[in-house]
């Protein structure tokens, strides 16, 4: 029986009568992303048509998924709010804070001897408010929602970019940051501009060597990293109802990495299947008596141009095998002669040394039985592994399933290292290198979600490539990047030419899914006598104190950095080695831009203090100015905090004293946390004038007395020599984000109005 079954019934008790109104309201039909909207707004039966890219709209989401290291911040910020339980239901899944390095058993015993202290608050703070807890090893957040909360037509949010991946079992659900989910655990409305909508009508049907990351992989190509920004991705079509489920859920997860707010695909046999076969036969039987309004409607589909802002075509018959990178994820390049010519041409190292398989992306059981179909076909073909092989599967249920099928016996055969049920290298936490910083240049192979620099490995030479679990099995067998195992052959330990055959797999466990602990703590029912304890001393938890308003007057602010080029939200707030310290805002601080590159010098981590006329750090740098109390302003370039949802990125230069962020586009998390945590985020109005930024410039807001909904800020740089420019700054607040900046934070508002 599924998790909170009253709670489901009572969205499709609705549903029906909601996207009517909607239909009724709009006079068309509708795609499935707005009748899921439509059915979950705050206010309850729509009563107007909202404009795509403009309208601010509040919604009621129906329950939140927290993952342990963006959990420590936005819990810290619920127990401020005065709630003695979460209003909807939320759960805590602890999958970030676990190193990979050694193995399973010795990862996971180093984690809970490392963490313990970050677990037992974590664990008690759920228990006292009333939220769900998924201990250590339990499974990765974003599988685990997938296995026992998702459920078609309806909507989530949560405190990770990839809480898109439910999109695969038909829901709206979007990444955010901690206090975007305190907001609605405090019982109130969730704000968002309403999407635009893409559609990607997909024909045809995946076979041989291509996988549904193949379908990621080449929308990533197509629309960039940034092309699917403020736009919810909508998939259908004959090859999308000839996916699985979870095939479905990795083409939503990598969503992230083309900006989308979310990704969909409406209700289908595939989820049906799925839902029953973890063990949710009722929510499959409340979805079939409303299944008619859990995709979109056919009028949609088959005239998409008509409804979609923007329509997609790709024939999964003519798709081929791909891999995307290195150090961004839409750069796709075909399997085989295309990478040996680009990796020539680039000088990526061709050789393989890693090849890793899991991540909330591709660590299904699906997914682990086809790339181990390959592996198997390595042992049969008496072939030995060039590469070296990772595995982290996706939940305790997955894993247990795929050890009693034989599944990762076959990786262990080959000598592959089997991590723990957590996310491992795909967030940095991977103890690869003693010294990563001056590792050597390398190439490894992933399916994972993610390849910046320095992201799973903390290398900056370490080219990383995305590709599915099947390619990844190949490729690391054959150790060369452009190994195309379609016409490719191999030597194997006799002298003979040895080709690979076509991965199979099992969609489903032939034998069910199976599992002794899930690794799931219910909370009390009445958490009122547990106790929270931080202790003042601690280096990893910190209570926090409210942030002070910033006032209608800021003059004579610094520029802190002007950044050059991309800068995620990983640049701004590494993880790797500092998640230890997610939960002490001060402490984490110290790792704040240290990945950004200075635009005048081309250097990481050096900056000019205004004030010695000394280079130093970033961090240590901000900390001069906010102690001679001098605001200072942050300069970036296009698609600024793309990345991870992490609110840090935020919090942590408001915290030392950063008044504004000043780029030429946004990421829309990065600029969402950046308004709820009281400050300014602004982007050139003509995005030439980033190039008359100064490394001595002072900034006056000139007209910040008059901030309005739709009016743009004046903001003057002086410059060393006495000159001025005038910058022009738009901004996208409403009235309500204008009442964040005024009381200084979201939260701070949240307090104010409960008391």
């Amino acid at each position: 029986m599924a998790f909170d079954i009253d709670m489901i019934k009572q969205v499709y008790s609705n549903v029906a009568e909601r996207v009517d109104a909607a239909r009724k309201i709009t006079g068309k039909p509708l795609t499935l992303a707005e009748k899921i909207l439509y059915s979950h707004l705050w206010d309850g039966n729509p009563t107007k048509a909202f404009t795509r890219g403009k309208d601010y709209v509040d919604f009621a989401p129906d329950r939140i998924a927290l993952q342990d290291a963006t959990a420590q911040m936005a819990l810290l910020q619920f127990m401020q709010a005065g709630k003695s339980k979460v209003a909807v239901p939320t759960t805590t899944h602890c999958d970030h804070l676990i190193q990979a390095k050694n193995g399973a058993s010795s990862d996971l015993q180093t984690a809970l001897n490392t963490s313990n202290e970050v677990f037992n608050f974590l664990e008690s703070v759920s228990n006292k408010y009333g939220l769900g807890f998924w201990k250590p090893g339990a499974g990765i957040i974003h599988q685990v929602v997938l296995e026992n909360y998702a459920f078609p037509g309806g909507m989530m949010i949560g405190t990770d970019s990839h809480t898109v991946n439910a999109g695969g079992l038909g829901m709206v659900a979007i990444g955010v940051g901690g206090a975007d989910a305190v907001d609605v655990m405090a019982g109130m409305a969730w704000e968002l501009k309403f999407p635009k909508l893409i559609g990607v009508k997909l024909t045809g049907k995946l076979s041989g060597w291509t996988a549904p990351k193949d379908v990621i992989l080449k929308v990533a190509d197509i629309l960039t990293v940034k092309g699917g920004t403020g736009a919810i991705v909508e998939y259908f079509g004959p090859g999308a109802t000839s996916m699985s489920c979870t095939g479905k859920g990795t083409i939503c997860n990598m969503g992230a990495e083309i900006g989308a707010t979310t990704s969909t695909f409406g209700y289908d046999d595939s989820m049906e299947r799925y839902l029953r076969a973890t063990d949710r036969d009722d929510v499959a039987d409340a979805a079939n008596e409303v299944k008619d309004y859990l995709t979109g409607d056919a009028e949609v589909y088959a005239n998409p141009e008509q409804y979609f802002d923007q329509v997609i075509e790709i024939n999964l018959s003519e798709l081929s095998p791909l891999l995307n990178g290195p150090f961004t994820p839409d750069l796709s390049t075909k399997a085989g002669s295309d990478m040996t010519a680009a990796a020539n041409k680039n000088d990526w190292p061709l050789k393989v040394e890693w090849g890793l398989i899991g991540s909330c992306t591709n660590s299904s059981y699906e997914d682990l039985s086809r790339a181990s179909s390959i592996a198997q076909q390595a042992i049969d073909k008496g072939l030995k592994t060039k590469a070296e092989f990772g595995i982290n599967p996706g939940s305790e249920q997955v894993r247990y399933t795929a050890e009693r099928d034989g599944i990762l016996g076959v990786f262990e055969k080959l000598d592959a290292t089997i991590f723990t049920n957590a996310c491992g290298p795909c967030i940095g936490q991977w103890a690869r290198y003693s010294d990563p910083a001056n590792a050597p240049k390398n190439s490894i192979i992933h399916s994972f979600n993610r390849n910046f620099a320095k992201r799973a490995d903390g290398n900056p030479n370490t080219h990383a490539f995305v590709a599915s679990p099947e390619m990844v099995a190949a490729v690391a067998i054959a150790g060369r990047l452009d190994f195309n195992p379609i016409t490719d052959k191999l030597i194997n330990e006799n002298g003979e030419e040895v080709m690979l055959d076509e991965p199979t797999g099992w969609e489903l466990p032939p034998k069910g899914f199976e599992v002794k602990d899930d690794g799931f703590i219910a909370p009390e029912e009445d958490g009122s006598h547990v106790q929270v304890a931080v202790k003042e001393d601690s280096e990893r938890l910190q209570l926090l104190t409210p942030f002070v308003p910033l006032g209608d007057t800021i003059t004579g602010a610094k520029l802190l950095i002007k950044a050059f080029g991309k800068c995620t939200t990983d640049h701004i707030s590494m993880a790797g080695p500092w998640l230890r310290f997610r939960g002490h805002l001060d402490n984490i601080a110290n790792n704040t831009l240290i990945g950004a590159v200075n635009a005048f010098n081309k250097k990481t981590n050096f900056v000019k203090n205004q004030l010695t006329g000394e280079y130093d750090a970033v961090p240590a740098t901000q900390r001069a100015y906010k102690k001679a109390g001098i605001k200072t302003i942050v300069v970036g370039d296009h698609n600024y905090g793309e990345g991870s949802s992490r609110e840090h990125a935020a919090m942590q230069p408001r915290h030392l004293g950063v008044a504004a962020v000043l780029v030429k586009s946004f990421a829309r998390i990065h600029e969402t946390n950046l308004k709820k945590q009281g400050m300014l985020g602004l982007t050139f109005a003509n995005e030439y004038d980033y190039d008359l930024i100064q490394e001595d410039d002072t900034f006056n807001f000139l007209d910040l007395n008059e901030f309005a909904p739709d009016k743009p800020l004046k903001i003057e740089a002086v410059h060393a020599d006495g000159t001025k420019d005038l910058i022009v700054a738009n901004h996208t607040y409403n009235q309500s984000q204008i009442d964040w900046y005024n009381e200084g934070s979201a939260l701070n508002l949240i307090k104010k109005e409960n008391a």
